[in-house]
Order: structure tokens, then C-alpha cells, then sequence
């Protein structure tokens, strides 16, 4: 277990007992707009899906991370963070000596007009020092995407042209013209929470259309069945009439032929 150097904490960081508190809240907004928070909401949910069938995959959004235990001074909130080798549930914030002492391997930063350049290099020196593997920042104003990869060094900012494949999250990177897209590794996109609903309402209205037009066909075959048996029937009925008036004709001593 390690535990940071001896530091001075504020008296509101002990209980009663005297143990340490590490709270659960930074005390500020988790976006500053709706568009971030919308950013920050569906790239979340869309991990979540990813990652729905592995247990060990723990997916968060704005929870507050402690590297180090004895400092909770010591903390960041990405806007989303994944944990490979965690298991999904419900935390207050991550401990990460309560975790097996593993860091988030890839967390997400969407921007706002409040985020500061000083603020932003804060966070990178902080996921740079404490085991980040990938970091991804978007500015959904600017349509700027930028990703950050550890090598031997630390995390190196990569050259990114149109798209980026991320091997862990097994998602695609698409940067266009106006926005950034996001695909599953079938190639399904990210969609927000509005979009999930009307992609499912169109599929809904798609298969009731098909149903529809099924029942229309088997309509139209049962119909156009029933006329021609009642052809069938109309042509017998007429045939048994004219039989029947030819024997009549018969009885009547005349020739039917005439």
C-alpha cells in the first residue's frame, strides 16, 4: 500500500474518529453548458452499452479519482473515465488503493468556454503522473479533437488526420468537417440519448410498416383466393344450370342443340 508524505490536512478532511475523509464531491458543476454536459452523457452511456456483457469493466462519469491514499487533496474528476480489470457497481468516488491500486486506463475531457489552458495542463500532468494510458479532449466549439497515448516517456500527444482506432475501447475516432462521430467496433455510432429514441421509434415504425405491409400481401393473396374460388364456384353453379335446363329440354321432346 503506498501512502503520500506526511501533509497537513484541514480539519474538515477528519471525522470524529480522526480517520481520513475523502469526500464525494468536488463541490463544482459537472458541465458548464449543455452542450458538454450532452458530450459527456452520451459518451458515457455509449461506453456503458460497449462494455455491457464484461463484468470487469468499470465506466464512469464526473466521479471524483484518489490516486493516493492519506491525500485527499490529491484528486481529479474526469469528465468520463474507464477502468479495465474493475468490476461494474456504484461508488461514491474511486479509491484507487480500495481498486487493486488500478488507475483509470483512459479518460475523456470535453471542453468549455470555462476551461483555462492552466487547468488543462494541470489535469494532463495529473494523468500523465498517475497511469493513464489514454486521454482524449474534445472542444465541441472549436471541433478540435486531440489523444494522448503512453509510451516509455509518458503520454504523447498523436497526430490525428481524419480517424483514430482505440484498441481498448474498440471504438473509432471519426473527426468531420462540423462534429466528431464515434463508432462501436460494428460500426454503430454514438448517439445521444434523443437520437437512441428516434433511431428506436424509426426501427419500431420500420417494423410495423413490414408488418403492415405482410398483412397487405397475405391480404390481397387471401382476396385474390377467395375471387377466383368464387369464380370457380360461379362457373360450376352456371355449368349445373345448363345441365339441368338440357334435360328439361330433353323431357320437353326437344333438342337442346336447336
Amino acid at each position: 500500500m503506498v501512502l503520500n508524505p506526511v501533509i497537513t490536512l484541514p480539519v474538515e478532511y477528519f471525522d470524529e474518529a480522526g480517520k481520513i475523509i475523502y469526500p464525494d464531491s468536488d463541490g463544482e458543476r459537472m458541465a458548464d453548458n449543455t452542450k458538454q454536459f450532452e458530450w459527456i452523457a452520451t459518451i458515457k452511456g455509449n461506453l456503458d452499452s460497449v462494455f455491457a456483457h464484461q463484468t470487469d469493466v468499470f465506466v464512469a462519469g464526473d466521479l471524483l479519482w484518489y490516486p493516493i491514499e492519506g491525500n485527499p487533496l490529491l484528486k481529479v474528476a474526469p469528465d468520463v473515465m474507464v477502468a479495465f480489470g474493475r468490476p461494474k457497481g456504484h461508488r461514491g468516488s474511486y479509491k484507487q488503493w480500495e481498486e487493486d491500486n488500478i488507475a483509470p486506463q483512459v479518460v475523456f475531457e470535453i471542453l468549455s468556454p470555462g476551461n483555462t489552458s492552466r487547468e488543462m495542463l494541470r489535469k494532463w500532468r495529473f494523468y500523465n503522473r498517475y497511469g493513464v494510458e489514454e486521454y482524449y479532449v474534445y472542444d465541441p466549439d472549436s471541433n478540435e479533437f486531440y489523444v494522448w497515448t503512453r509510451a516509455h516517456e509518458g503520454l504523447v500527444e498523436q497526430i490525428i488526420e481524419l480517424e483514430w482506432y482505440s484498441p481498448s475501447l474498440q471504438v473509432t475516432f471519426r473527426l468531420e468537417s462540423h462534429t466528431l462521430k464515434i463508432f462501436d467496433n460494428q460500426g454503430k455510432a454514438f448517439l445521444t440519448f434523443v437520437e437512441q429514441a428516434q433511431a428506436k421509434e424509426e426501427a419500431l415504425q420500420q417494423l410495423e410498416d413490414e408488418r403492415k405491409a405482410k398483412e397487405d400481401e397475405r391480404k390481397a393473396k387471401e382476396d385474390a383466393i377467395f375471387e377466383e374460388n368464387k369464380a370457380i364456384a360461379e362457373k360450376e353453379a352456371l355449368i349445373a344450370e345448363m345441365a339441368q335446363l338440357k334435360d328439361l329440354l330433353k323431357k320437353a321432346g326437344l333438342n337442346p342443340m336447336d
